[in-house]
């Protein structure tokens, strides 16, 4: 009897410890996979969507970078957010003097990538980011800055994720940027050239985007963008958007339990945009949200 009792707690015992590990290999994959992400880079520290900025986060230590891309007259991948000369921190050729205005009405679709490439977008004080590095640079081309962080993070012995956005509209199509399809297929190709497509998470706020690529790249992970007034809509959007995407991701301050709690129901992870506060991080992460898209990425690491 007393073989048999000791035998019993011994099971047990091993069963407790076995459970604990578990436990705690479960409780250390999901601290893991909370996705820390640097908006364009990071653009409270570095200038937005740029090499410097990229590198800087990979420093930082986030999971992921977050870019926007566009596409220049000769068909090349550029990361920019906006289709046009942005004044407020993008200087023109020398020689060149513009207006905000007329900024807005030049659109890099209508340049070659060699003009573009003359655009200096990191020295200009911006206003809005104080804190804001500056660095000489420009806006680069999709696969420069996969290359030059590549090999940057491997340098560092790390592997870095990607979070791109397919920054395209219905008003802009042959005018800000090439047609859905000739877009998604550039991109991917590309991805898919650099060897980084399984890192990747492309995003959009445009449906015919992510439409397009959930028919013809099923296996590409999705990202649904949406915008501060249609975020609480979560079954409308998605039943708008035809299938359940990985990621749904919203204006931070509009996230709540019961949005959080919808995404996770359809097995749908949540990552906010663009929470720049530790109060406003720290709030979304009691909500369990999946992830963190900030300005400021140093707030999201240790």
């Amino acid at each position: 009897m007393k073989q048999k009792l000791l035998t019993f707690n011994v099971l047990v015992l091993s069963a407790l410890v076995l459970a604990g590990c578990a436990g705690l290999k479960n409780r250390s994959k999901k601290a893991v996979e909370f996705d820390t992400q640097a908006h364009r880079g990071g653009r409270g520290l570095m200038p937005e969507n740029t090499i410097p900025a990229m590198l800087h986060a990979v420093d930082l230590g986030v999971r992921t970078l977050e870019m926007d891309l566009g596409m220049s007259k000769d068909k090349q991948v550029i990361v920019t957010h906006d289709p046009y000369v942005n004044t407020l921190f993008v200087t023109p050729p020398k020689g060149a003097e513009i207006t905000q205005e007329e900024g807005k009405k030049l659109y890099w679709y209508s340049m070659d990538y060699a003009f573009i490439k003359q655009y200096e977008t990191g020295l200009k004080p911006y206003a809005l980011f104080p804190r804001q590095q500056k660095v000489s640079t420009h806006i680069p081309l999709l696969s420069e800055l996969i290359d030059q962080v590549e090999q940057h993070a491997r340098r560092k012995g790390r592997k870095m994720f990607y979070d791109m956005e397919i920054k395209s509209q219905p008003a802009g199509d042959n005018i800000k940027h090439p047609e859905i399809p000739e877009f998604c297929d550039r991109v991917v190709d590309l991805l898919k050239t650099k060897k980084v497509l399984n890192r990747t998470v492309i995003q959009s706020f445009d449906v015919r985007a992510l439409k397009y690529i959930h028919g013809k790249y099923p296996k590409v992970v999705l990202s649904y963008l949406v915008d501060k007034k249609t975020a609480p809509r979560v079954s409308e959007n998605l039943d708008a958007l035809g299938f359940t995407p990985v990621w749904y991701s919203p204006e931070h301050s509009t996230v709540t339990a019961a949005m959080t709690n919808a995404c996770h129901s359809k097995g749908i992870k949540v990552l906010p945009w663009t929470a720049n506060t530790r109060e406003d991080i720290a709030r979304l992460k009691a909500l369990g949200v999946d992830g963190i898209i900030s300005d400021y990425p140093d707030l999201l690491t240790p």
